[in-house]
């Protein structure tokens, strides 16, 4: 599924090809929820990072979060102008790129489920809501997103 998408200001706009593009996953961790929380989460998609297409790239910025005193492998890509959350890349994953679901323009399929992961490190404040079939996790899940697609034939071409 092409997914299309753009930073509030509209100065950065990008495309992916993503065979698993259900928002199904919350991340409550502390670096999910302070650079682009909603609700005290975000949601994390899979895309192909051949497919990346980004206009406006001089407008973006790029954030990599210090975890345990050290520089994570991980590239937050964001739009400098108006602070919105576009996508997580990591060179220790070269084939994949994680749009963040907030930043995409396109239609998203409604997962049958959901997975509430890194809850050891959600804010006190925030009530997980979680609902029958759900699954929650202190830590991170063993299923991929790609496996999680999979195992219930949700992948698109």
């Amino acid at each position: 599924m092409l997914l299309e998408g753009s930073c509030h200001c509209g100065s950065v706009r990008f495309s992916v090809e993503s065979p698993h593009p259900y928002p199904y996953q919350r991340c409550y961790c502390s670096i999910c929820r302070k650079t682009a929380g909603s609700g005290g989460y975000a949601i994390n998609l899979s895309g192909l990072a051949e497919t990346l297409r980004v206009e406006g790239s001089e407008h973006q910025g790029i954030y990599q979060a210090v975890i345990d005193g050290e520089k994570s492998s991980g590239e937050r890509h964001f739009c400098r102008h108006c602070a919105s959350a576009l996508w997580v890349y990591d060179p220790s994953w070269p084939e994949l790129v994680h749009p963040f679901a907030s930043a995409i323009d396109s239609e998203l399929p409604v997962p049958p489920e959901r997975v509430h992961l890194l809850l050891d490190s959600k804010a006190p404040w925030v009530e997980v809501e979680a609902r029958a079939g759900d699954k929650c996790f202190a830590g991170y899940p063993e299923e991929s997103i790609a496996e999680w697609h999979q195992r219930r034939g949700l992948e698109m071409p």
